[in-house]
C-alpha cells in the first residue's frame, strides 16, 4: 500500500523572512504537514484492516479521516511550491500565457487580486482560497475551500492555493487576515502557477461530460 510522506521545502524555513517568519514555516511544515500525512496513512491502514477483517462499522468516519488528511496533505504540498523567496522569483506579476489566462478571465491582475484576497479574507472558519482550472469550462474560477477538502467543484485542478487556516499566519499577522495576503503577493512563484496551469490544460484537454 502507498505510503504518503512529508516532501522536503523547496527553501529554507527563514526564506520567505519577512513576509513569512522561519518560525511559522518550520512549525506550519514539521508539524501540521506532517500531521496531515501522519493522518491520511492512518486512515489508509485501518481501512485496509476492516477490509481484511470485515469490519466495517466506521468506515464512514475512516473515510471522512482520510479525505480530511489526505486533503490537507495534498494542499500543503502544492501551497509550499506556490511560493519561493523574494530574492529566487518570488513576487511580481504574471507573464506570458498565465498573464493572458488571468486577463482572458478576470480582466486583469489586479481584478484577480481583489477577487481572490475577499475570497481569501472572507472564508468562515479554516480554509484556503484556490485559483483552479476548470476543465469542463476550460476556465480559470476562483473557489473557497473550506476546512482541507470540501466545497470545491469535483474535477477542477488547484494551481494557486493560500492557505487561511490560523495556524499559517497567526505568529505573524495576528486575526488581520489582509496583511497576511497582501505579504504573501510579494512570494507568490508565479513560474510554479504557470507551470500549473499548462499541465492541467494538457491533462484534461478534451474532457466530457458523458450523458
Amino acid at each position: 500500500m502507498a505510503k504518503y510522506t512529508l516532501p522536503d521545502l523547496p527553501y529554507d524555513f527563514a526564506a520567505l523572512e519577512p513576509h513569512i517568519s522561519g518560525k511559522i514555516m518550520e512549525l506550519h511544515h514539521d508539524k501540521h504537514h506532517q500531521a496531515y500525512v501522519t493522518g491520511a496513512n492512518t486512515a489508509l491502514e485501518q481501512l485496509a484492516e476492516a477490509r481484511e477483517t470485515g469490519n466495517l462499522a466506521n468506515v464512514n468516519k475512516l473515510e471522512k479521516d482520510l479525505a480530511f488528511n489526505l486533503g490537507g496533505h495534498v494542499n500543503h504540498s502544492i501551497f509550499w511550491t506556490n511560493l519561493a523567496p523574494a530574492s529566487d522569483g518570488g513576487g511580481g506579476e504574471p507573464e506570458g500565457e498565465l498573464q493572458a489566462a488571468i486577463t482572458e478571465f478576470f480582466g486583469g491582475f489586479d481584478k484577480f487580486q481583489a477577487h481572490f484576497t475577499a475570497a481569501a479574507t472572507g472564508i468562515q472558519g479554516s480554509g484556503w482560497a484556490v485559483l483552479s482550472w476548470d476543465p469542463i469550462g476550460e476556465q480559470l474560477i476562483i473557489q473557497q475551500l473550506f476546512d482541507q477538502q470540501s466545497n470545491t467543484a469535483q474535477g477542477t485542478v488547484p494551481i494557486f492555493q493560500l492557505d487561511m487556516w490560523e495556524h499559517a499566519f497567526y505568529l505573524d499577522y495576528l486575526n488581520v487576515k489582509a496583511d497576511y495576503v497582501k505579504a504573501v503577493w510579494n512570494i507568490a512563484n508565479w513560474q510554479n502557477v504557470a507551470q500549473r496551469l499548462d499541465a492541467a490544460r494538457e491533462k484534461t484537454s478534451g474532457l466530457l461530460v458523458l450523458s
